[in-house]
């Protein structure tokens, strides 16, 4: 893979890890429940991590980092998130778990291709977060349909 196609696919992944802020902000606002709230605060703090370790990996390639602003695909995924939180909890998890999907896959198929092995060591790590942000969605979601 090519300098120039290593940048794009990070910026690619710094964008959605925006988008992902964003979206766990409006979760948070609208979530009610101060322990999810609490834990959502902590992923959205992953992904400013994801973030600023993605921008430095580009700026060590020469390239040009992303700025972190949400894009179209993220008022809409942040918009969705809002509009799914503010009828309840089940809905707000849901709506983060589709988000989590998309992330989980988009830094699967980053993991699979040719990078260097300290870009592969950051998206590794990265990955191991988003998985473990899926799998607490998909957990409160079966309590959920118990409790909530």
């Amino acid at each position: 893979m090519e300098r120039t196609e290593m940048i794009d696919r990070l910026n690619d992944l710094i964008q959605l890890d925006v988008d992902a802020v964003e979206a766990y902000e409006q979760a948070i606002k609208h979530i009610g429940y101060k322990d999810i709230a609490k834990r959502f605060s902590e992923y959205q703090d992953d992904h400013r991590n994801h973030i600023t370790n993605l921008t430095a990996l580009v700026q060590q390639m020469g390239g040009t980092p992303t700025k972190p602003t949400p894009d179209l695909k993220g008022y809409l995924i942040e918009g969705f998130t809002a509009l799914m939180s503010l009828t309840g909890a089940k809905q707000a998890l849901e709506a983060m778990k589709g988000n989590e999907k998309v992330t989980n896959r988009k830094y699967q198929e980053a993991v699979a291709q040719p990078f260097p092995e300290e870009v592969m060591e950051v998206l590794r790590t990265n990955l191991s977060q988003e998985q473990w942000h899926l799998s607490y969605i998909d957990e409160l979601l079966t309590i959920s349909r118990r409790e909530l």
